[in-house]
């Protein structure tokens, strides 16, 4: 029996002003399918990463999410609970430890300072939360002085906290040297054999940052998604060259994608 859909976008158009940045769209993410959503810059893939998580509305079309259509739905009180949101540009603000930042993932605050006495349940989900991100060790540790790998784990487990039904994390390896984004792919292969059955869209450029869990991937070009499916089948040569409009040459070997230009 077909797994039911997590989110799902259908011949989705989104406009600002007189720009038009998805068009016709159709996605549709299902409970335990881990997908990557790749394309150039202002192809429109962190646009569409935040309609699936109710941040915006569509101009035209549907999105559903988590079983209810945007725009007939209490998307403060319904939906962002259930949905954990790793946005790219997102800085805490004040000088929290890493657990106290974890903690504000439960309220979906951004303050100076932690507000509210947590309880012991909460500082147990926290623990475990850095935990399956594999930076448990940084509890303590005031989270701006952290590593830019050990930062973009730390929001990872701040989005797990509240045990969310979706997860989607905007270019999370991005900027990042060479062993701390080892070190984050690891930990997301780690936590999808620890929750199977989370439903996740991860937005990159690079095939080279994507885990060996990714189980689908969607191509976009021009606000367009213009290759999808299983992840073996979509991240090759053809489909990633149409993508890139560039000649590539794709490899998959141990698990893991890597692309180079075709110098002919």
């Amino acid at each position: 029996m077909q797994q039911p859909a997590a989110a799902a976008a259908s011949d989705v158009t989104l406009r600002r002003d007189k720009a038009l940045i998805l068009q016709g769209v159709d996605l549709t993410v299902r409970d335990g399918e881990r997908w990557a959503l790749l394309g150039q810059n202002g192809c429109g893939k962190t646009t569409l990463l935040s309609l699936l998580g109710a941040l915006q509305h569509p101009t035209s079309g549907t999105v559903d999410v988590l079983g209810h259509r945007l725009g007939q739905v209490d998307i403060f009180g319904v939906l962002w609970p259930r949905i954990g949101h790793v946005q790219g540009r997102h800085r805490p603000s004040g000088r929290l430890t890493s657990l106290q930042l974890v903690l504000t993932g439960l309220t979906g605050t951004n303050g100076l300072r932690l507000r509210w006495e947590p309880t012991l349940a909460q500082l147990s989900s926290a623990s475990d939360s850095l935990e399956a991100m594999g930076v448990a060790g940084l509890a303590d540790r005031d989270w701006a002085t952290l590593s830019n790998g050990e930062q973009r784990r730390v929001l990872i487990a701040r989005a797990l906290v509240k045990m969310p039904d979706l997860l989607l994390l905007d270019e999370p390896a991005a900027g990042l040297d060479l062993p701390s984004r080892e070190h984050l792919v690891d930990a997301l292969d780690a936590l999808a054999q620890g929750r199977p059955d989370l439903p996740s869209v991860l937005v990159s450029h690079h095939v080279e940052e994507l885990p060996s869990s990714t189980t689908h991937a969607a191509l976009m070009r021009d606000g367009r998604i213009i290759a999808s499916g299983p992840a073996q089948e979509v991240l090759t040569s053809e489909p990633m060259s149409r993508c890139f409009a560039l000649p590539l040459h794709v490899r998959y070997e141990e698990g893991r994608w890597s692309a180079r230009r075709v110098v002919r």
